[in-house]
């Protein structure tokens, strides 16, 4: 019996390309490939690229050229990219590294074992396109490993928004929602594999419209629907919009128990000057409402975030609007960043603010951001909290788990094993996670 073929996957950005590199990994496990941590020791490669961040090809290209040693010393070694990066620039791919030996976007890596033959046998492979086909269909039979407690899933894809900073409806194409009864069947798979807490995934998550046995579903029904799995004791979902927070949905916060206590619901800003350059749809007080409506169905939910500063044609003013926002709402935890140039953007093509003042906008906000999380963390203390215990702590005795609210939590002398569920109480707050005991 012939040896296994190894493979590395490096992952760039968001959570769908952990859960796509998941699925390549599975393609690939059907084809005699088992993972590696090393990419020395590969005999295939691939980059699962991002293409949110300014730069993000040239990284790319760079992490290309590291292996150009490797390639050298293992002739047989197969390189491929995968992702945002392949579908944006899947000839350039090619031509700029010759030692690329497949592209593959994200709508297509169920072709990989197909690609992977062609490669073994010496042909360059690209396939950036958007099948007709369903991926997570023509993967559902391949092998499948133990999983740990908590797991990704992915319910919908692509984005019809058009945020003039954003390039995934270029990339990930437009919105899609897969039916329920596939997702709850792999749901039901990953519950079997040991998973405890399923994150739904989507570039827009709750403008999920899955087609169901009576119709289109929403997010919030399809819910409804897994938290009949048994087993599955927890969900989550991610990312958000404001526009798409309906109403059964927020009202799921209040009353679906399996539904956990956090929500990321990004902004960008506070000025409704930027919110309309930017496409947003949504103005600062409709979304402060929306706060309150879903504060009043769960008082106690962690509200997270997202904000872009230095956005073009951005003030002072603006910038002090977004600061003002973020007083009101008080996050839990939040994403900031200076904008950056996605090529072929709206934004792109607009007068930038000045690079220098941008910083300090992001100082100065990711300030006020780090005080408001450090209060909601340190608020916790006292408290008693559900913890889902993921992995062994540094000393012995330890375990470490997410709470209900996503925080990191260190349980000392801890008799639970991984995958269990404890109730702990909450004794001290650290620098980015709290500690606790369980309550017998």
């Amino acid at each position: 019996m012939s040896a296994p073929k190894k493979l590395f996957i490096k992952t760039y950005g968001c959570q769908m390309n952990v859960y796509d590199s998941e699925r390549m990994a599975e393609a690939l496990g059907g084809e005699g490939y088992v993972e590696t941590k090393s990419p020395d020791d590969a005999d295939m490669i691939l980059l699962n690229t991002c293409h949110i961040r300014e730069k993000a090809a040239e990284k790319v290209y760079s992490e290309l050229g590291r292996f150009k040693g490797l390639k050298a010393e293992k002739p047989d070694l197969k390189i491929g990219v995968a992702g945002c990066v392949a579908q944006a620039e899947g000839q350039e791919i090619m031509r700029r590294q010759p030692l690329v030996d497949l592209v593959v976007g994200p709508q297509s890596y169920h072709r990989l074992p197909e690609m992977e033959a062609k490669a073994r046998e010496g042909e360059k492979v690209l396939d950036t396109d958007f099948p007709e086909e369903d991926k997570f269909e023509k993967l559902k039979n391949r092998p499948k490993a133990k999983r740990g407690p908590t797991a990704f899933l992915t319910v919908q894809e692509g984005c019809d928004k058009f945020c003039a900073f954003c390039v995934v409806p270029y990339t990930r194409g437009a919105e899609v929602s897969r039916p329920a009864d596939r997702i709850l069947r792999e749901a039901q798979d990953l519950v079997e594999r040991g998973v405890r807490e399923i994150t739904l995934l989507g570039q827009n998550v709750n403008a999920y419209h899955g087609a169901g046995a009576n119709g289109d579903m929403t997010l919030a029904q399809l819910i409804w629907e897994l938290d009949k799995v048994d087993g599955l004791e927890r969900i989550r979902f991610t990312t958000s919009h404001p526009n798409d927070m309906q109403d059964d949905l927020i009202e799921a916060h209040g009353t679906c128990a399996k539904l956990m206590p956090y929500l990321h619901l990004p902004v960008q800003a506070g000025s409704d000057k930027i919110l309309k350059r930017m496409n947003r749809a949504h103005t600062a007080e409709s979304y402060l409402r929306l706060i309150e409506r879903i504060r009043a169905a769960r008082p106690d939910i962690l509200i997270s975030g997202d904000f872009i500063v230095g956005f073009p044609e951005e003030t002072e003013a603006d910038f002090q609007a977004t600061l003002d926002l973020v007083e009101e709402v008080k996050y839990g935890t939040a994403y900031s960043f200076k904008y950056s140039t996605r090529p072929g953007t709206p934004a792109a093509e607009r007068p930038q603010v000045d690079p220098a003042e941008a910083d300090d906008r992001l100082q100065r906000l990711q300030s006020l951001l780090t005080k408001q999380q450090r209060e909601v963390q340190d608020s916790m203390v006292g408290r008693d909290v559900t913890v889902l215990f993921e992995k062994a702590g540094r000393f012995p005795g330890q375990m470490v788990g997410k709470s209900d609210y996503l925080h990191a939590v260190h349980v000392a002398d801890c008799d639970r094993a991984i995958g269990d569920l404890a109730r702990v109480r909450i004794l001290s707050s650290g620098a980015n996670s709290l500690a606790g005991a369980l309550i017998d």
